[in-house]
């Protein structure tokens, strides 16, 4: 019997270690594959993309917002791994009346430690967590050598269009977005509040004027259109199409993250 707390404060009592997962959010279900639980995963969402193939053996319960909880039901799961942010607070509650729901928050890296830490203590995966930990901990520090140098640009990074929508603080995007010296102009700015604000780009010369406009490729797909659009309403600023997977995506991911922004400082330079 082991008893973990979770990342939104709630304890878990568990008498032996769970076998049949449901995962709700794409870059856990990866982070679980990574770290050797392919077969105890059962279910998964329509966004889990990573890996391919999961797609064609596992069983997809809808989306990371909408879930259909008969179907969760049925796969008789003994742990479900929701997120703060991915799942609603409604979700979690619903499900709970099945099994165990294990909620993540993970907003700075680390938090992301702190996740893959305790999955390896939930599945009887610590060597493999721990692994997971030395590899992105070795890539972060080869990372800030790389970045040390860089100079200091202004960014916004699009999330949405129509309406148009940004990361803004408190989001593990913004924490990305610093660690890669992108000054967010978003990030608690006074006249948007939440971490995902509807933002009027008319405005953007007089409240930051980025040196850089990213656009995320999840989960609006945006084109030249935008960027041609966006661009207009800066002074100077160049428009980026960025991939949103290695900006918003936690757990195992960062090791290929961190090689991706050295590429992304680059194609900027």
């Amino acid at each position: 019997m082991k008893t973990i707390i979770d990342q939104i404060g709630v304890s878990h009592t568990f008498e032996t270690t769970p076998k049949r997962i449901v995962s709700l959010v794409p870059s856990q279900t990866e982070l679980l594959y990574d770290l050797g639980l392919e077969e105890e995963i059962v279910g998964i969402t329509k966004f889990c993309v990573h890996p391919f193939h999961f797609k064609s053996t596992k069983k997809i319960i809808g989306g990371t917002k909408k879930v259909h909880v008969e179907k969760i039901r049925l796969l008789q799961p003994d742990i479900i791994i929701a997120n703060k942010e991915e799942n609603t607070f409604e979700i979690v509650e619903e499900l709970s009346k099945i099994c165990t729901v294990w909620v993540t928050d993970i907003i700075t890296l680390v938090d992301n430690l702190k996740m893959i830490e305790n999955f390896g203590v939930l599945f009887n995966k610590r060597t493999e967590a721990q692994k997971w930990i030395d590899k992105i901990n070795f890539a972060h520090k080869d990372f800030l050598n790389f970045i040390k140098e860089k100079e200091t640009l202004k960014v916004a990074y699009f999330i949405w269009a129509n309406p148009y929508m940004v990361a803004g603080g408190n989001t593990f995007i913004n924490e990305l977005l610093k660690l890669n010296k992108f000054e967010n102009i978003y990030d608690n700015n006074p006249k948007y509040e939440g971490r995902y604000p509807e933002i009027i780009i008319q405005k953007m010369r007089i409240q930051g004027d980025p040196d850089l406009v990213l656009l995320s490729s999840e989960p609006f797909p945006f084109n030249d259109e935008h960027a041609f659009e966006l661009g207009r309403h800066t002074h100077h600023a160049k428009t980026v199409f960025v991939d949103g997977e290695m900006f918003s995506w936690y757990g195992s991911r960062l090791v290929k993250a961190f090689d991706y922004f050295k590429k992304l400082h680059e194609r900027i330079a």
